[in-house]
């Protein structure tokens, strides 16, 4: 109850300072995940219309993945310095692979009977890319952004011991206090908040844009 109690407190003489982290937070991850977005989708379209490249792709990604999100940044730090630069470039790398990997599966998932009768009627290749394959597999390149997304907005928070700010930069703060549990919570909270947010936004998006739409029973 004490904890709660200090938590409030906190919050209320804190509102600005914390605001203003959420939203630096926030941008870092969607920024992060959008720069990667702009190389990842084009670039899973590709190994998809070449497919004896997507295994050395995709076991690169993997092999980002393996690498600790803090030791990422510190390697990072020595060429981008301290600041939020330096956590859009690591979430940049650690979306590459969710991304790619949904962009892939999601382009080889196409009906090639589908594909087959857009050729049989003419269209180009980038017609068919435009007006066929990519709206049938976008609702699984958005489940991409949308891991992506979430995943960044938690890896994000390590950000704090690069000198980037957001919400990490409240925990930790809470974590040199000496009775700092209501200012970890200060930061923690909003930030699942964020990831909870995101992810309900993003899953919405995502069922908004699947090209199958349940049809309604017919009334007897």
């Amino acid at each position: 109850m004490e904890t709660l109690e200090q938590f409030m407190t906190y919050v209320s003489q804190n509102g600005g300072y914390i605001w203003m982290q959420f939203y630096r937070h926030f941008l870092m991850a969607a920024y992060g995940v959008f720069f990667a977005a702009i190389i990842s989708i084009p670039l899973g379209i590709f190994i998809a219309k070449y497919g004896k490249l997507s295994g050395w792709v995709l076991a690169f990604g993997n092999i980002i993945q393996t690498i600790p999100a803090i030791g990422a940044m510190a390697a990072l730090m020595l060429v981008m310095g301290l600041g939020p630069l330096t956590v859009v470039l690591t979430l940049f790398f650690y979306s590459i692979l969710p991304i790619t990997q949904n962009t892939y599966v999601g382009m080889k998932g196409v009906d090639p009977t589908i594909v087959e009768a857009g050729h049989a009627t003419g269209m180009t290749r980038y017609q068919l890319l435009r007006m066929v394959e990519l709206p049938l597999a976008i609702s699984v390149i958005m489940a991409g952004l949308r891991t992506a997304l979430v995943v960044g907005i938690g890896i994000a928070a390590v950000g704090a011991f690069v000198g980037a700010g957001g919400l990490g930069a409240i925990i930790l703060t809470g974590t040199n206090a000496t009775d700092g549990t209501a200012i970890i919570l200060a930061g923690a909270i909003p930030t699942a908040v964020m990831a909870i947010v995101a992810d309900l936004f993003m899953g919405w998006v995502e069922r908004k844009l699947h090209p199958i739409k349940k049809s309604k029973p017919a009334a007897s």
